[in-house]
């Protein structure tokens, strides 16, 4: 945010001649999500030994996927206008650039932001992708809706780190989401056994939240989880090598974390199951993470193996 500054909130310094911005959305829940699908999910983190990783991430690059479309979207557009003499210059977004999504998406009446900070519509909760295209071109402003989180804080209440400071306050330095993907350094210890099984991301406010009763199903096969993005088996997952991470998240969001933090943040959930009882299978995970992860990793599995009650 320092190095962008007034970028994020000035479309026009970030694309000169940037006149208007079209906000949209885009589904990310597979077609075959079940029923029910929240209670599915907050299941997984009763299990200690399952990697949870966030919905969002479980099939292909969403960067990639709603990108793609937003071109498509803005080509078509231009050609239309081109028919009739006219020119439209323009530039796609999506989560990659200084762009203040969230608040494009409020201004622009696709949602409101709920007390979790994130975008939500009434008829599709917030299990969905914003992307935004910049022209030059003077579009009639499409008007905000009005806030439907009531009393509720659902949200909260459940954050297992407390992130969510109050109503639409979020300190991300605690939020599971930042620390498995954006942080690249150690994990505060403190913030550790707070994290459970979270190895990528973290829906824990979306699963409680009562506006996902309502999350629509995308229609594209693109998000429909890989086998080993849900539901991985910890023990497992420790295995890889950099060479099979690689391999395994290719065309995943997942790859940009890279295989240092992959195996950081496995250790940490190694150790949180351990917390409940020695698992021969667990402490060697950690022992081979140990003889072969980089100092990083070394730190986190030497407090992972400590988690280990004495018997």
């Amino acid at each position: 945010m320092a190095r962008h500054g007034m970028k994020r909130a000035r479309p026009a310094e970030l694309v000169p001649g940037t006149l208007s911005v079209i906000t949209a959305r885009m589904d990310y829940l597979p077609p075959s999500t079940p029923e029910g699908w929240q209670a599915i999910e907050l299941a997984r983190l009763q299990r200690p030994r399952e990697g949870v990783v966030s919905l969002y991430a479980r099939g292909r690059d969403y960067h990639k996927v709603l990108r793609a479309r937003l071109q498509q979207l803005a080509e078509s557009m231009a050609r239309e206008l081109g028919r009739h003499g006219e020119t439209l210059g323009h530039r796609v977004f999506t989560d990659s650039a200084p762009v203040l999504e969230a608040e494009l998406a409020v201004r622009s009446g696709l949602g409101w932001r709920g007390k979790h900070t994130l975008v939500l519509d009434r008829e599709a909760g917030s299990m969905f992708f914003l992307g935004e295209v910049y022209v030059d071109l003077a579009l009639p402003p499409s008007e905000p809706v009005g806030r439907h989180c009531g009393s509720c804080s659902a949200c909260i209440d459940v954050c297992p780190t407390q992130a969510i400071l109050g109503p639409r306050l979020l300190d991300a330095r605690r939020c599971i989401s930042y620390l498995t993907i954006e942080h690249a350094g150690a994990i505060a210890v403190e913030l550790r056994p707070l994290m459970g099984n979270h190895i990528y991301g973290c829906d824990d406010c979306q699963l409680v939240c009562p506006w996902n009763r309502y999350a629509q199903r995308g229609k594209l096969p693109d998000f429909a989880p890989r086998e080993t993005h849900s539901g991985g088996d910890l023990v497992a997952l420790a295995t890889w090598s950099e060479a099979e991470f690689l391999q395994r998240t290719e065309g995943s969001a997942i790859r940009r974390i890279g295989h240092e933090r992959w195996q950081r943040n496995i250790a940490v959930a190694l150790g949180n199951a351990l917390r409940s009882g020695h698992d021969p299978a667990i402490v060697g995970a950690l022992q081979q993470l140990q003889e072969q992860g980089s100092a990083l990793v070394r730190e986190h599995t030497a407090w992972a193996l400590a988690q280990c009650p004495v018997s």
